[in-house]
């Protein structure tokens, strides 16, 4: 049973930082390509970061460019979004998903290019 857990959210001033994880059981985040999306209110959920299955690549989101950092930690089986310089606009639910190979020639910032999904962490961003 696969499961993706994420944790590290929470209520951080505008400029402040954040450190999210999302730990995974029953597959390989080395095996997977892994990205974060989020949900905000009245928005539809949108991509924020993958990081590739080989661990090479990484990809993010205009509006976190430069600010979010995707990583993954293999023998911890768990991937992290790294969050600095948060703005008001970065409030919302932020979800783990795991891309197996058989999806890689999906579009990897649409939601359709992940199999599994965790359960959310919610970040607010206070002005």
């Amino acid at each position: 049973q696969v499961q993706l857990v994420e944790s590290g959210g929470g209520l951080v001033q505008a400029g402040g930082s954040l450190r999210l994880s999302c730990a995974a059981s029953g597959l390989s985040v080395s095996s997977f390509a892994m990205g974060w999306f989020r949900l905000a209110p009245g928005k539809d959920r949108e991509f924020v970061a993958r990081i590739s299955r080989s661990g090479d690549s990484s990809y993010y989101s205009d509006s976190v460019k430069g600010r979010f950092t995707i990583s993954r930690d293999s023998r911890k089986n768990t991937v992290y979004l790294e969050m600095i310089s948060l703005k008001p606009e970065d409030s919302a639910v932020y979800y783990c998903a795991a891309s197996p190979l058989l999806y890689n020639r999906l579009r990897y910032d649409t939601e359709g290019a992940y199999y599994y999904w965790g359960q959310g962490t919610q970040v607010t961003v206070s002005s």
